[in-house]
């Protein structure tokens, strides 16, 4: 399993405090809690950062999920882009993956960055008000949007989607660093195949089917 190079700036700083701790005891005084301390912060960091690969289910008439966690709202409403839609959120806690991935090939027609709030990304008001970004998609099924929202720990959301670019279903779309949540808004006419309180898996399971 690889780690996510979004990682990098957090892990290799972890290392070198490790080694330089590490030599200090040594040389000079005993820092056994102070190791133990970065030690455990390295070993969630790693944990956090992993990028698992994975395949896609066989078949092409599918939306997959953008983020692994647990869907904690599923519901229709009219969106001002999309008009009739369905909204299926997906919160993710620290020891998810943050990878988030493109749930079906596709253009992006806008990317929208938004300041906001930090609440907890399980809170529903996390949607509208939180720090996030706006990622709408030209598909095959027509328009849907992806958003990239922050929690209260997460502060930092990388998006590698840019305005008039494509990628395939499946593609590295971004990543938000520590508890997040990631929403997902399809047409009304796609069939939904999760259900509220499922766990979900990036890239694996299967949101929704269309003919």
């Amino acid at each position: 399993m690889k780690l996510a190079p979004e990682g990098r700036i957090i892990i290799v700083p972890l290392i070198l405090i490790i080694l330089f701790i590490y030599g200090y005891s040594i040389l000079f005084s005993n820092l056994n809690i102070l190791l133990l301390f970065f030690s455990i912060l390295l070993l969630f960091s790693i944990n956090f950062f992993r990028d698992p690969y994975r395949l896609l289910p066989e078949g092409d008439n599918y939306i997959i999920s953008p983020a692994d966690g647990k869907i904690v709202a599923i519901k229709k409403f009219n969106d001002p882009d999309l008009g009739s839609s369905q909204l299926i959120s997906i919160f993710l806690n620290v020891f998810n993956v943050h990878v988030n991935r493109m749930p079906i090939a596709g253009s992006f027609v806008k990317v929208d960055y938004k300041t906001g709030k930090f609440l907890a990304a399980f809170d529903h008001n996390a949607s509208d008000e939180n720090e996030r970004t706006e990622i709408t998609i030209n598909s095959k099924v027509g328009l849907i949007k992806v958003k990239q929202i922050a929690g209260l720990i997460a502060r930092r959301i990388i998006c590698y989607a840019s305005e008039g670019n494509s990628m395939e279903i499946g593609g590295r779309l971004g990543f938000i660093r520590f508890g997040s949540r990631t929403d997902l808004i399809i047409p009304d006419h796609i069939d939904v195949d999760v259900k509220l309180g499922q766990k979900v898996i990036g890239n694996k399971t299967i949101i929704g089917t269309y003919e």
